[in-house]
């Protein structure tokens, strides 16, 4: 990393694409040294956590019959003799990963900021306050689609066949929903920054509506790993009306950069408005012959013409 804290800036504070680079260097480490602390403080309690992400899981009684209220159960194995220290490892690294929420999401504000004016830097707290419930909001809504989504997957075995669940093919499709649904949620936030940038309006995003309504239902489809519509709507709901939520704040926020300047929408290629509307010109005013200044003058006395002489060899 640099040694100064902040890149070097010309006096229009604009970055060469070196110190930019550097810059983004500086807060991808500093990310990942928050999620290594965060993932080794996570192996302490990594009984609880594999418990926690474990529980929505329709494991069989004993005598090999589910649970009261459960229509399909499944044994739970652990296959390969690597296979508990991977589960472990891949459990605390997601736990990682959403325990430094604000700190990655506060160096990728940082990484940006520098772009705003500093009427708009101080939405720093804002972004944070704001990210964080976003994340661990989405990766509540996954945890809570969890046992749908085994139910609806485990419904398809056969009549007779008893279902042997490996641990490794569960927490791969847990954590892959908890850290999808978080980042998912993450998108709307993503369009108010671009917005305060001035990269994206307002009106350009509201005439995307159709286009994101779709774009995002298609990847709720993917992104769900069960088939059924419920968790579909369950990622995409929230989502379309964090959407439209960010598409009301950008037009806010434009109205009040036009109430400030006019030409704030124009870009780099366009020429602001220039009035040239004909203002009437006054008449003009009539000054009055031998006024008081031409009374109070003094009488100039009169010089004689000046007379030359010249001689004989002058040249005329």
């Amino acid at each position: 990393m640099s040694k100064s804290s902040k890149p070097p800036k010309t006096p229009d504070g604009r970055m060469s694409l070196g110190d930019h680079l550097r810059e983004l260097r500086n807060r991808l480490v500093k990310s990942a040294l928050a999620v290594v602390v965060c993932t080794i403080a996570a192996a302490f309690f990594k009984d609880r956590l594999l418990h926690f992400l474990m529980s929505p899981l329709p494991a069989c009684l004993p005598n090999g019959q589910p649970k009261p209220g459960v229509k399909h159960c499944a044994q739970i194995a652990v296959i390969g003799v690597t296979q508990p220290f991977n589960l472990t490892l891949k459990v605390c690294v997601t736990a990682g990963l959403v325990a430094a929420v604000p700190i990655w999401l506060y160096q990728l504000w940082a990484f940006v900021s520098p772009g705003l004016h500093k009427h708009e830097r101080r939405y720093s707290l804002t972004f944070l306050g704001l990210g964080t419930p976003l994340f661990l909001g989405g990766v509540t809504c996954a945890y809570l689609l969890m046992p749908t989504t085994i139910e609806v997957l485990g419904s398809f075995t056969p009549i007779g066949a008893s279902q042997i669940l490996p641990v490794e093919n569960y927490l791969n499709i847990a954590t892959r929903m908890l850290l999808v649904f978080g980042l998912a949620f993450e998108f709307p936030l993503l369009l108010v920054m671009l917005n305060l940038g001035g990269v994206l309006t307002g009106k350009r995003m509201l005439g995307w509506w159709r286009g994101m309504v779709m774009a995002i239902t298609i990847f709720a489809a993917v992104a769900t790993p069960s088939a059924d519509p419920v968790s579909m709507l369950a990622l995409a709901a929230p989502i379309w009306i964090l959407y439209f939520l960010a598409v009301g704040f950008a037009l806010l926020n434009d109205r009040r950069r036009r109430r400030r300047n006019p030409d704030a929408d124009l870009s780099d290629e366009e020429a602001s408005h220039v009035d040239l509307s004909v203002e009437e010109v006054a008449g003009a005013e009539s000054v009055a012959a031998g006024g008081p200044e031409t009374a109070s003058a003094a009488p100039v006395a009169s010089v004689p013409p000046a007379r030359h002489s010249y001689a004989d060899d002058d040249v005329t």
